[in-house]
Order: structure tokens, then C-alpha cells, then sequence
């Protein structure tokens, strides 16, 4: 019988090593980057809020641009999307390398953030390719890549800065563009040409608002813009925090950063797919937010450091129950015509997180206590486990054209 638009295509082994490697690329060449980016800035006479802006402005990007290359790719397909991304992922490495003003430095974080907003076009081939029962073992590869360019980018960026600040960038390039050319050789096309023309047929474009409005996916929405907001203020201020409770420096806030990576990290490669299927994405979104509000109050408390690291693999443990299933709740909930356009948006909201979580983060330390951060994330996080009982159990979408 003939494949119908909305019964995914099977992913070959191969195909979902190059989608990893080019989620991987992407946060690799990020990691690297931005540990440095303050020490490169400062050459060209930046201050403590340009640093910022330059951050700011790449979260802005894809912000902006992550629902425009969501919807391009249910119209084009994902393929020439996440190979174009690479591509330009490529080219805002080298303006960085070349960089001889802060001007070109800001050029090239806006031009990473733009090709950077394509990861809800890596989820939508996730979707295209997974049955509902398995989607959220396929948004764990995605949240594995994620981690795991945060994890060795700092470190490669760290041996690579030896020899300046233009040789971590020109690494970064050469590994995005040698990825674009295995892409374009290796990945083939995931989305249906049926479910293209239906979607460039009906040229509609989902909005935020329109998003929200649907009962399954605006709850969704609404969870991972908290969940995100509340782990993006954590990460801002946990070094100062270790710091001043700890004693700790950048070498032990590194080590940190890489425990917490490596077990969320293994979580979504292979655990969170199997609770999955047993439990459903439902509970693990509560048990996620639950036990992460947890974590964050326990933390804020200054525990022993031994319960402190405890507390810190609970966090991952948290993040990678939680991250995987989110995405896969809002793609089994969304038409198949749409994913890459209700993923963008997703994604829009958790760049938007991203960027007022640090400031609101810093705000808290500095005005109310260090430990504010921690605790008052860890309640929010507590209701919105409670308000996670709105969301639905798995079951399929409907489909527009029977609508």
C-alpha cells in the first residue's frame, strides 16, 4: 500500500547518526565559542553589558528566526534546512574568526543564532520518522546532542584557545561545513512530498497565539517556557553561588557542568525512551519538574557538599526525564503538516526563556539573596508540576484534512 502523509518513514542507523552529529555540531561550535567570547569582546574595548548584548543578541536570533525555519521546512522539507544551516553555521564561525571590530563580532552571533534556531527542524525530522509510542526516545537523541555539545565544547574551545581566539572559530567552521557536505551526500529527505504541498498548499502560519489557544499544545508551551526560565536563571548564578558557599573556582564549576551533562545526557539517549513507553511523557513531565523543584529548594539551602552533588545529579536526572518528553507531548500532539511550524514555536519560547532567565537569575542574587534564585525556581517549578496534571495522555494527533 502507499505511504500516507501522516505514517512516518523509518530512520536508518545512519540517517540518525548524521541528524545527531548535526545537533552536535551545532551546540559543539556554541560550547567552544562562549566561554571565550567575554576574552575576545574585552580585545575590542567591550564592556560587562556588550559581553551581554552579544549573548542577548544570539538568543534573539533564534528567537525570531526558530518558527520561520520551523514552517520553511514543512513547505521545503527538513533536509535543505538543517543542510543550509550548517552552511551558515560555517560562515559565522570564520566572520568571528576574522572579526576586527565588535561590530563583525555582533554580525557573527547574530548570524550563529539564526542557523542555530534550526533545532525544531531536527525534532520535526524526529517526528517525521517516529511512531508516537517512540518520539520521545527520538527527542532524547536531540537533547543528548544538545548536552553533549555543552559538555566538550568548553574543553576543546579551553586547548584550542592556546593559540588565540581565531583558532577555536576556524575549528568550529571546518566541522560545521565538513558536516554540511556529509549531509547533503548521507541524509536523505524525511518529510512525505504529500505533506509538503499540503503545507506551501495552505500557506498558513502558525502563530504564539494560535499555539497557545490549543489546550494540549498551549499547556506544553506554558511548561517548557517555566522549566526553562527556572534552569536558565540556575545556570547564571550557580557559579557565583559555588563560589561563595563552596569556595569553588571556574576549574570546579567546569567539572559541575560536565557531571550534570554526562547524566542528563545519558538519560535521554536511552532511559527516558524506555519510562517512556512505560509510565507515558505525562509522568515523567511531573516526576521532571517535581523532583527538579526539589533539588533547586534542597540546593538553595547550602547542603553538605556531598549532598549538594547529589542534589546537582538529581537536577540532570530531572532535565533529561523532563526535556525529551515535553517535545515529545507537543510533536504527538501536532498534525503532521505542522511540526515543523508548532516546533519552531517551542523552540521561539524557550530561546525567549533563555534570555530573560539569566537576567531575572542575577536580579534575584543580587537584590533579594544568593539562595533566591534556587528557591524561588524551585517553587515555581512545584506548581507548574502541579499544573502538568492539564496535559494530555499520548494519543495521536488529528489530522487537518480530516478535521
Amino acid at each position: 500500500m502507499p505511504r500516507t502523509s501522516n505514517e512516518p518513514r523509518p530512520i536508518s542507523a545512519e540517517s540518525r547518526t548524521i541528524l545527531f552529529l548535526t545537533v552536535f555540531i551545532h551546540l559543539l561550535g556554541f560550547g567552544i565559542i562562549i566561554p571565550l567570547l567575554p576574552y575576545y569582546a574585552e580585545t575590542y574595548g567591550a564592556t560587562g553589558l556588550t559581553v551581554g548584548l552579544l549573548t542577548t543578541s544570539f538568543s534573539f536570533s533564534q528567537f525570531v528566526f526558530a518558527p520561520f525555519w520551523g514552517r520553511l521546512s514543512d513547505r521545503v522539507g527538513r533536509r535543505p534546512i538543517l543542510i543550509g544551516s550548517l552552511l551558515l553555521t560555517g560562515v559565522s564561525y570564520l566572520v568571528y574568526a576574522a572579526a576586527g571590530s565588535l561590530a563583525l563580532l555582533f554580525a557573527s552571533r547574530i548570524l550563529a543564532g539564526v542557523a542555530g534556531a534550526v533545532l525544531s527542524t531536527a525534532q520535526a525530522y524526529v517526528a517525521d520518522t517516529t511512531t508516537p509510542e517512540n518520539r520521545t526516545k527520538g527527542m532524547g537523541l536531540i537533547g543528548a546532542a544538545f548536552g553533549m555539545g555543552f559538555i566538550f565544547g568548553p574543553a576543546i574551545g579551553g586547548v584550542l584557545s592556546r593559540w588565540g581566539f581565531a583558532a577555536p572559530a576556524y575549528a568550529s567552521a571546518s566541522l560545521a561545513l565538513a558536516a554540511a557536505v556529509f549531509a547533503f551526500l548521507r541524509l536523505p529527505e524525511s518529510l512525505p512530498r504529500e505533506a509538503r504541498a499540503g503545507a506551501a498548499a495552505r500557506r498558513s502560519r502558525t502563530t504564539l497565539r494560535e499555539a497557545l489557544a490549543r489546550p494540549a499544545v498551549g499547556t506544553v508551551l506554558g511548561l517548557f517556557f517555566v522549566a526553562t526560565l527556572c534552569f536558565s536563571g540556575m545556570e547564571t548564578i550557580l557559579a557565583l553561588f559555588c563560589q561563595r558557599f563552596y569556595g569553588w573556582g571556574p576549574h570546579e564549576i567546569g567539572y559541575l557542568f560536565a557531571y550534570v551533562g554526562v547524566v542528563a545526557a545519558s538519560m535521554q539517549l536511552g532511559i527516558v525512551g524506555a519510562l517512556a513507553r512505560r509510565f507515558g511523557e505525562r509522568a515523567l513531565v511531573r516526576a521532571g519538574l517535581a523532583l527538579m523543584g526539589a533539588a533547586f529548594v534542597t540546593a538553595a539551602l547550602v547542603p553538605p557538599l556531598a549532598l549538594f552533588l547529589l542534589v546537582m545529579g538529581a537536577i540532570a536526572v530531572a532535565s533529561g526525564l523532563m526535556t525529551p518528553s515535553l517535545s515529545g507531548l507537543i510533536s504527538i500532539a501536532t498534525p503532521a503538516d505542522e511540526q515543523g511550524g508548532i516546533l519552531g514555536v517551542y523552540q521561539s519560547l524557550g530561546s525567549l526563556a533563555r534570555a530573560a532567565g539569566p537576567f531575572l537569575g542575577g536580579l534575584a542574587f543580587d537584590v533579594v539573596s544568593p539562595g533566591a534564585p534556587l528557591w524561588m525556581a524551585g517553587i515555581g517549578l512545584g506548581l507548574a508540576a502541579l499544573f502538568a496534571a492539564k496535559l494530555p495522555r499520548r494519543s495521536a494527533p488529528t489530522d487537518r484534512s480530516t478535521s
